[in-house]
């Protein structure tokens, strides 16, 4: 970033360094007025062929004034305390706009000096929509630092490349300190919320943060060195903007906002989005000493044991254990040709070379017939739908290339309210190219057509071994598991489709926009399952 300041007889218009007005000149005893207030600003990425910055909109404020113990600037309705005399300031107004922003250096005794600078930025920066949707899913995907993982919190050098360089936190480390209990939400509008203890019932929680600069979030805590644990902290809300100051995307939150332990410095550079339902993060803490680094996931976690639910009751089952043709209380068809919109291969039949009750296990199965292909798609509509509770399906997916098996659920009205309208929810896809991933996803207007909020997780014996396939759904969330073990959790609503009843769809596609290319030397491939339960 290039540094450059200006005086008021400066000849470029951009930025300024001004003399502030003195409200107070004498001492009065304790009572100090700060003098000599001189502020710069520096817009970030300005240089002589972009003279009002790289178009991200982040200006660097810094004041300085003889006997100022604090300062505070204001501009574009935000109000950011600076301690130390520097603070990041966004103005994300699209286009070339002029601000006012007012500095005020604080004295002792409450006496202040004030001045006000003008300054003109460039705001051009649109994300990328995959970082978009990767952040906030359909507005309530749920992050949380991912405590399991080694190096999930750490710190290294100001302007280090090496994730938690200097020193990583081993997995749950941090257990106990007002953490782990911390949930992130990014919403499509641009509010962030941090509920910090995800455990209770109301807004209560505690924070963890760095000695010396935690304390502005409030009193109390317990010191632990440079730390101070458990601070008391209540859920809050501000909001976001995604910048990408000098070409890095980074996440800025307004106010006190902060993630996960507190630094004083709410700016947070992207490192890393890769990996699927997962994003790292570094920020330099506001003392300048440290590059604080976090590994946030949108997974659910199980805290070292088994998910505890809250549906026990199992109130419907097939056990798949009378051979022969599925059981026609429980399960219709689905027939014809074409996917019904995503291109798919096969047509589906009732025929039992396509779908078949053997040996204890319902097998679907695709198969090459003559220049085309067959398979079978059930479904329980007319026949068994609920609203909340705990679906399990125990299944052995398909290994041929191009395959695209599915246990899913749609909204039961959905011939009244089309899809995306009825909703749907995806218990268990797998890409025909992929055959260690699985994914699970929901569907609904906000995120629909053509996106759904998903996430995914490596099971490589998919098509080895059996596993359960599990959502649990309630009024508050939707959790999708593989034995027991979460990795995806929506946020349930009542805006949302999800408050009425649904009904399974279990189908083996061939190609189509998930499967994609069929090895030509394909004949036949079963999707097995052992049974299908429903607990309230």
């Amino acid at each position: 970033m290039k540094n450059i300041k200006y005086t008021l007889i400066s000849c470029l218009a951009v930025l300024f360094v001004v003399m502030g007005c003195e409200e107070e000149d004498a001492v009065f005893g304790d009572v100090i007025a700060p003098t000599n207030l001189v502020v710069t600003a520096d817009v970030v990425g300005q240089d002589s062929d972009n003279p009002n910055g790289d178009g991200s909109g982040v200006v660097i404020l810094t004041a300085s004034a003889n006997n100022a113990i604090n300062y505070k600037f204001v501009y574009n309705g935000t109000q950011s305390n600076a301690p130390s005399g520097s603070a990041e300031a966004l103005f994300t107004t699209l286009g070339l706009n002029t601000y006012d922003v007012n500095v005020i250096a604080y004295g002792t005794g409450g006496v202040t000096t004030t001045t006000t600078i003008t300054v003109d930025v460039l705001a051009t920066y649109l994300p990328p929509q995959e970082l978009v949707e990767k952040l906030v899913g359909d507005g309530s995907k749920v992050w949380r630092l991912k405590s399991e993982t080694p190096g999930h919190f750490g710190l290294g050098p100001v302007g280090g490349v090496i994730p938690a360089e200097w020193y990583a936190a081993g997995p749950n480390e941090k257990v106990g300190v007002g953490m782990y209990d911390d949930r992130f939400i990014f919403d499509a509008d641009g509010t962030y919320n941090h509920i910090t203890n995800i455990t209770n019932d109301d807004t209560a929680g505690t924070v963890f943060g760095r000695g010396g600069l935690v304390s502005e979030l409030g009193p109390g805590g317990t010191a632990n060195g440079d730390d101070v644990e458990n601070v008391p902290y209540d859920d809050y809300s501000e909001s976001y903007v995604l910048v990408a100051p000098n070409g890095v995307e980074t996440i800025n939150l307004s106010g006190l906002g902060f993630i996960s332990y507190y630094i004083g410095n709410h700016s947070y550079e992207i490192f890393d989005r890769s990996v699927p339902n997962e994003i790292t993060l570094k920020a330099a803490d506001a003392n300048g000493d440290f590059d604080w680094w976090f590994i946030l996931t949108s997974e659910d976690e199980s805290n070292g044991g088994d998910f505890s639910t809250i549906y026990t009751d199992l109130v419907w089952s097939d056990e798949f254990d009378v051979d022969g043709a599925p059981n026609a209380a429980n399960w219709t068809y689905d027939l014809g040709a074409g996917g019904w919109g995503n291109q798919e291969s096969q047509t589906y039949t009732s025929s039992d070379e396509n779908v078949i009750v053997e040996d204890g296990f319902l097998k679907i199965t695709a198969k090459s017939e003559g220049s085309g292909y067959t398979s079978a798609r059930l479904k329980s509509e007319g026949l068994y739908d609920f609203t909340y509770g705990r679906a399990e399906i125990r299944a052995k997916l398909p290994s041929s290339i191009g395959t695209w098996p599915a246990i899913w659920m749609l909204g039961s009205d959905y011939q009244i309210n089309t899809w995306p309208g009825c909703g749907e929810i995806d218990i268990m896809e797998q890409k025909g190219q992929d055959k260690n991933t699985v994914l699970a996803t929901v569907h609904h207007p906000a995120v629909s057509p053509g996106a759904g909020d998903s996430g995914s997780t490596q099971v490589v014996t998919s098509t080895t071994e059996f596993h359960n396939y599990t959502v649990e759904w309630t009024p508050q969330l939707i959790t999708f598991l593989i034995d027991d073990e979460p990795f995806h959790t929506i946020v349930n609503s009542p805006d949302l489709p999800f408050d009425s009843d649904f009904f399974f769809i279990l189908n083996v596609a061939l190609g189509g926009t998930l499967g994609g290319t069929i090895d030509p030397s394909f004949t036949e491939d079963s999707m097995e399952i052992d049974y299908v339960r429903v607990y309230q």
